[in-house]
């Protein structure tokens, strides 16, 4: 499989980060992961208005780098040829003396990942397991949550349920709201109405997730975005989780309790609008109806 760093097409194990990288050393760098349907990466756009945002922040130079990155994935993608993949690209800060810095980030390393994925399929998701983890979510280091490459916190969460196939953790805030999955949002319906916790947690403002949200105005259902306990978790009437890769999965089972989430009503809508949201952008036709 070929890689791309810095608009060059490498061989996977040639893409190579050099070891004074404040990516490396300090942990300065963002990344986005999406998916590609059909040729076409989905809501690329907000993805790539995130990680402007993002490098703004951290003070790294990225004018050019997202006038590229379109024509580089479509070179990514034809290399490789593939028209279905999961896409990660990721944004390091480039070199500089050791320490840290004392100026503006203005030669960054720019690495895309591929592999390939199944085509769009409009089956919803297969249900997971989900736990309460014991490793708290960590505040983050700006006013709202950068998908940066500190993925310490998940990393040590992770451990936790290496063993349990098909289960997401879910983090907990030290004040014990719910937070967040390990790589995903959280929903859950109660009584006819979507909640998911605040961006007031310290969470990720999830593409996927905002995606929902505005599916959930756009048809007039009822959602909330609040603090929420894990017993309220636990009296929901459906979950689901949702990110860029997995879309919308329904959760089955929280701790000890059962949860019919697949049949629920609402949650079934929203997988199935999300799927449209899809075929619409994507250009996907009746043919691959049936995958």
């Amino acid at each position: 499989m070929l890689w791309m760093l810095n608009s060059q097409l490498v061989e996977q194990e040639q893409a190579k980060i050099p070891a004074g990288d404040h990516g490396f050393l300090y942990g300065v760098g963002l990344f986005e992961t999406f998916r590609v349907y059909n040729s076409i990466p989905f809501l690329f756009s907000e993805h790539l208005e995130r990680l402007e945002k993002g490098l703004a922040l951290l003070h790294i130079k990225h004018d050019q780098i997202l006038d590229q990155m379109s024509a580089d994935l479509n070179r990514l993608l034809v290399a490789n040829k593939l028209t279905d993949a999961y896409v990660r690209v990721t944004v390091t800060a480039g070199v500089q003396p050791l320490g840290l810095p004392n100026k503006d980030y203005e030669s960054p390393n720019i690495l895309w990942q591929i592999k390939s994925l199944s085509p769009f399929s409009k089956i919803i998701s297969d249900e997971k397991n989900a736990v309460f983890l014991k490793t708290t979510r960590n505040f983050p280091e700006t006013e709202v949550r950068l998908k940066s490459l500190n993925f310490l916190n998940n990393v040590i969460a992770k451990q936790e349920i290496i063993s349990q196939q098909n289960t997401e953790g879910f983090f907990l805030t030290n004040a014990g709201y719910i937070a967040e999955g390990l790589v995903s949002n959280i929903f859950f319906v109660k009584d006819g109405q979507v909640c998911t916790p605040s961006l007031e947690t310290g969470i990720l403002n999830g593409i996927t997730r905002q995606q929902i949200i505005n599916l959930c105005l756009l048809n007039k259902i009822p959602i909330k975005e609040g603090l929420f306990t894990k017993e309220q978790l636990l009296n929901a009437d459906g979950l689901f989780i949702t990110n860029s890769i997995q879309e919308v999965v329904p959760i089955s089972r929280l701790e000890d309790q059962e949860y019919m989430s697949k049949e629920n009503r609402l949650i079934n809508f929203l997988a199935m609008s999300y799927k449209d949201s899809i075929r619409k952008e994507c250009k996907i036709g009746s043919e691959n109806d049936e995958t």
